[in-house]
């Protein structure tokens, strides 16, 4: 009869057991409804008439109390909210709306608390603009203090009811093209005093400038311009990562043939050779709206770009990624380049054995570079990242080309 009792209760335990790990399971999975992910980028996936929403896997805490979303397209009306809401929150209404959740909307500025009236609280988003959300650490017991950012700086408060392990990120949206970059272990005033220092002094933002002038944000071509290997090159110190992901370049005067390129690029890329052109190198030219990726023969991308015209580029990390290389950037040797290769007839010759030598081993993680033409997205391409990691990378061939870079442009 024991042997039976104890059967029993075993049986028992086995099935207590494995109802607490389904209860967790649901508990511990992201849902989504009318919206569509592609590893870090949401996009709305309705008709307009209805809200989509996505709330995140598990809840902010004391150890991740803070996650960002950066708006990629306002699409339609720019209808994007972005807050905390309780768990089995509705999926068919924003964040924000209903009760124990609360929401920073881009359209209109406002915070929406339990409530489908808003109360003015910031200046509108759109596209480019940065929204952060996260919990204070210093509230009182069943008081949470819930903060809002945009572009790093902080638009306000507002405290609730409610424990940390009770609010879990979500994104709304409700508009055709709507899509957003969420990044659920962004970091909030860590490095905030050195991100300011980097801003001020724009010209230690260089550790290459080849035929290229920098005066503040603005850089100027001063080579002879006059064939493929009178390429001026501008490669910054210190490559995107996971809290500087993206950055801009405004076509402040075309030049002659606006032979400009925006990209990315290992770190010791040739001096001689526009971004794109040669191994471990991504680039968005302007004069063709072509998209070389290491080799000199462009694919069909997006539209040309001219004067006026602001061109982006970023890349969207893995969920894990890490560069363990660290900021090196005062170890560069400003002659580590590669000798120039035999010019070809081809005007975009590529340069197979030039490639061959390189010192630096391109095997690493594979991610998403985008670019963006005028705030809007011109398109994407999967990458190998190399080990040390992408470095912005600018190009210019042709008299009286300037290009005003912001190398931060989502930092406020």
């Amino acid at each position: 009869m024991d042997d039976i009792n104890r059967h029993y209760r075993f049986l028992n335990w086995r099935r207590r057991m494995r109802e607490i790990r389904e209860v967790r399971a649901a508990r511990y999975r992201e849902r989504l409804k009318r919206m569509l992910r592609d590893g870090d980028v949401l996009r709305y996936h309705g008709n307009s008439d209805e809200v989509g929403c996505f709330v995140a896997a598990r809840p902010l805490s004391k150890r991740n109390r803070y996650f960002e979303v950066t708006i990629m397209d306002t699409g339609v009306r720019g209808m994007i909210a972005v807050g905390l809401v309780p768990p089995l929150y509705k999926l068919d209404h924003q964040p924000g709306w209903l009760p124990n959740s609360v929401a920073f909307h881009a359209d209109d500025g406002k915070l929406y608390n339990g409530n489908t009236v808003g109360q003015q609280f910031g200046a509108k988003c759109s596209t480019g603009d940065r929204i952060g959300c996260g919990i204070s650490l210093d509230c009182d017991e069943g008081q949470l203090t819930v903060f809002f950012t945009k572009n790093g700086a902080e638009v306000g408060s507002v405290d609730i009811p409610a424990s940390p392990d009770a609010l879990y990120p979500a994104v709304g949206m409700h508009s055709l093209g709507e899509e957003v970059l969420l990044d659920l272990n962004a970091e909030w005033g860590t490095d905030q005093d050195d991100g300011q220092m980097i801003v001020d002094s724009h010209e230690e933002d260089w550790a290459r400038l080849h035929d290229i002038k920098a005066t503040g944000m603005l850089l100027e071509y001063v080579g002879k311009g006059k064939s493929i290997v009178d390429v001026g090159l501008a490669q910054a110190r210190r490559p995107l990562n996971t809290r500087c992901h993206y950055y801009e370049l405004e076509i402040a005067d075309a030049g002659e043939k606006c032979y400009i390129a925006l990209g990315l690029a290992r770190r010791d890329y040739p001096k001689n050779r526009h971004p794109g052109w040669s191994r471990g190198s991504i680039a968005y030219h302007a004069d063709d709206g072509k998209l070389f990726h290491g080799s000199g023969v462009g694919d069909a991308f997006g539209p040309r770009c001219f004067e006026g015209d602001i061109m982006g580029c970023g890349i969207m990390f893995p969920r894990d990624f890490n560069l363990d290389a660290g900021d090196e950037g005062d170890d560069w040797d400003l002659d580590l380049v590669s000798p120039p290769a035999e010019v070809q007839n081809d005007l975009y010759a590529n340069n197979e054995d030039e490639d061959k030598d390189e010192g630096e081993d391109l095997e690493g993680r594979k991610a998403t570079v985008f670019f963006t033409r005028n705030g809007k997205v011109v398109g994407r391409r999967e990458v190998v990242l190399p080990v040390r990691g992408f470095y912005p990378t600018i190009g210019m061939m042709s008299t009286g080309e300037k290009v005003r870079v912001d190398l931060r442009p989502l930092s406020g």
